[in-house]
């Protein structure tokens, strides 16, 4: 019985469609058949509002031409006198340029021909009855003319011709005054159908019939292509002109509409058969649609599985600050679970307590967009435990597929290991700073025992004077003497002892301390190690300090450092035999602003110049590299670490070449905020 009762189900399901299609037949082919009667309609109405315009632009070229006609009827009589033999010349030559003028006469006012001349495109039209037939159709125009004081037509009128043919005349009079009275008048024929074929367009004759007709339909002159089709299509416009009114009729041949009578219909008509496809299409399309189904979902199942093996953390929030998804390498790094982040929570669960205010103001900034998209920046968050751990944060808009901002997508990186190695190699790098300084004082110790071998010299020498000036009392003078020599034993003695401090100061670590510091200051502080060097390579230094220099904020340790090996590598650059004279030039300056300073108000320059053989190109592209040395005995360092040290300054260490012969070092140095600035004496 179930079984029957599903039979039946499916046997009436059968019909129901069944009918359904037959239903859907039906209506698509009514609505192609009114499509199609349509179509044609409309392919009528077109062909008539086409028609009519041409109507329309036909009466309104016929008025222009007849109108400069009439101006150029006036020109014959622009000359005063008018001499008949010059008007006869004239009025042919404008018969040949108007071929619609069949004849032109010269009048008295009483209408008696002074003149008169012919076209000679045609035989005279007044030879075989003579122009007192047509008299009283002049007669007619003129006085029309005299009362307008203008130009004046007359009705139309046929003059039979030759071999039983004729022609349709229009007479213009167009009266000729002087000083307000009329001397006579111009009488120019027309032929209506040279009109026809003259002054319309030659393109509106090649489709359609032109025609004048009178009132009551009567043809007066015809001009165009023969009868083609079978339906005509007819349009007329009144050309009405001084003394006389006539129809120009339109009549557009056209054969009866295809079954589709444009190319409109026809598309009309394939769509329709293309959608009776598209439903018999519409089964295969359903069961693609379930085969892209199925690959989205695989495709999803992919994207989850990615997000879940990504180590970096994700967050999605919208545009109120509410978390609306993270994915479990962001659950793993801060140790609360997805349900516990999601939700409109003021402050996030892993925002450390001290740090929350900080953040919230933040947070707003960001989603009032007042912060450029995909920048990094560093923060801290707090785990579970309540540990805290450096992360970074690149955050970026959530467009959704309309291209409309829904939210905010940010990135989380732990950095708590790229923190641990920045802190072993900033400890490297201090290493190898006193490394450097500690070779420094090594290859100048050689120089430090000669030079202390000087003042040790001196105090010995006045000491042992001394104690000769004690033995002998008898010398009244020698009081002085010994004081004397107790001063030189005191000034070599703070020589050496200024030698040795500078040493110290130099060698020993200390902890790196910004501070105001004077440029000559810094200059002084090294320059007893300098002169040391100097006066053995044989170099002369110059020290340009500009006047009413600014204090530069500084680690005074590490600057003298710079100072020091930049120095130390110019007069070694000046060791050879082909550099004759050696000057070191050491000079203090502002610096102009750019690119790398306009942050900061103020910048110092200084400058370290030598006069050796300056730096090749292959030396100069490996020179800031720790471990590049050119001299057998260096380590590589020097310049290495000074660029180190003064960019952590926040300046710039550059060079170039010193022209006429040598190298130029530069770096620079912030000036010292004001309430800071302490002048060092």
């Amino acid at each position: 019985m179930r079984r029957a009762s599903l039979l039946d189900q499916r046997a009436t399901f059968g019909t129901r469609r069944w009918f359904l299609w037959a239903l859907l037949v039906v209506l698509v082919a009514a609505v192609l058949v009114m499509l199609v009667w349509l179509a044609g309609r409309y392919e009528e109405s077109q062909v008539q509002d086409r028609l009519d315009r041409d109507a329309t632009d036909a009466v309104s070229d016929l008025r222009s031409a007849l109108l400069r006609n009439v101006e150029s009827l006036q020109a014959l009589h622009s000359r005063n006198p008018v001499q008949q033999d010059r008007w006869v010349q004239d009025a042919a030559g404008l018969l040949h340029e108007h071929r619609e003028l069949l004849r032109m006469e010269w009048r008295d006012a009483k209408l008696v021909s002074l003149a008169q001349a012919n076209t000679v495109y045609r035989a005279p039209v007044f030879d075989r009855l003579g122009r007192n037939n047509a008299q009283s159709d002049v007669l007619l125009a003129c006085t029309n003319a005299r009362r307008a004081s203008g130009p004046a037509y007359s009705p139309s009128y046929f003059v039979p011709q030759n071999e039983g043919l004729g022609l349709e005349l229009m007479e213009l009079c167009l009266p000729l005054t002087v000083g307000g009275a009329v001397t006579g008048f111009l009488v120019a024929t027309y032929s209506l159908n040279d009109v026809l074929t003259e002054l319309i367009g030659k393109q509106l004759g090649r489709g359609q019939d032109v025609s004048f007709t009178e009132a009551d339909g009567t043809r007066l002159a015809f001009h165009g292509a023969s009868r083609r089709g079978n339906r005509a299509f007819t349009s007329s416009q009144l050309l009405d002109l001084p003394g006389f009114t006539m129809v120009l009729r339109l009549d557009s041949w056209r054969v009866t509409p295809d079954l589709f009578p444009n190319v409109l219909t026809a598309m009309v008509v394939a769509m329709t058969i293309a959608l009776a496809s598209v439903l018999v299409l519409l089964a295969r399309d359903m069961r693609k649609r379930q085969r892209a189904e199925q690959r989205l979902a695989e495709a999803l199942a992919f994207r989850k599985a990615m997000e879940d093996s990504l180590v970096t953390g994700l967050r999605a929030r919208d545009l109120h600050g509410h978390t609306t998804y993270v994915n479990p390498a962001f659950c793993q790094m801060v140790g609360f679970s997805a349900r516990e982040l999601l939700g409109p929570a003021a402050a996030a669960p892993y925002w450390p307590t001290e740090l929350a205010g900080e953040y919230q103001q933040r947070q707003a900034i960001r989603l009032q967009g007042n912060s450029p998209p995909r920048e990094g920046f560093e923060s801290v968050f707090m785990r579970k435990d309540g540990s805290r751990f450096p992360v970074l944060i690149i955050e970026a808009p959530l467009i959704d597929a309309y291209g409309v901002q829904t939210g905010w997508m940010s990135a989380f990186l732990d950095i708590s290991e790229q923190r641990r190695v920045e802190e072993m190699s900033r400890a490297s790098q201090e290493r190898l700073q006193a490394t450097a300084r500690l070779a420094t004082v090594g290859e100048m110790a050689s120089l430090l025992s000669h030079e202390l071998n000087q003042p040790l010299a001196a105090i010995s020498s006045y000491a042992t004077g001394t104690i000769n000036m004690l033995q002998d009392r008898t010398q009244p003078e020698s009081n002085l003497s010994l004081e004397e020599a107790m001063r030189h034993i005191a000034e070599q003695a703070q020589r050496a002892g200024r030698v040795i401090k500078s040493v110290h100061d130099f060698v020993r670590r200390r902890e790196h301390a910004r501070e105001a510091v004077d440029p000559r200051a810094l200059l002084d502080a090294i320059m007893p190690l300098v002169s040391l060097q100097a006066r053995k390579l044989g170099v002369r230094i110059e020290l340009r300090l500009e006047d009413y220099l600014p204090a530069a904020s500084c680690d005074r340790t590490m600057v003298e450092q710079v100072l020091l090996n930049l120095t130390r590598n110019a007069m070694q650059a000046m060791d050879q035999p082909t550099v004759v004279d050696r000057v070191l030039v050491v000079q203090v300056k502002r610096a102009a602003s750019n690119e790398r300073t306009s942050h900061i108000h103020g910048w110092l320059e200084f400058s370290v110049v030598d006069a050796g053989l300056g730096i090749t190109h292959e030396v100069a592209s490996k020179l800031f590299t720790p471990f590049f040395t050119t001299r057998s005995e260096g380590m590589g360092l020097g310049l290495s670490l000074c660029r180190t040290v003064i960019e952590q300054h926040g300046g710039f260490l550059e060079f170039g070449a010193n022209y006429p012969q040598g190298t130029v070092f530069r770096f620079t140095l912030p000036v010292a905020p004001a309430p800071q600035i302490a002048r060092t004496i």
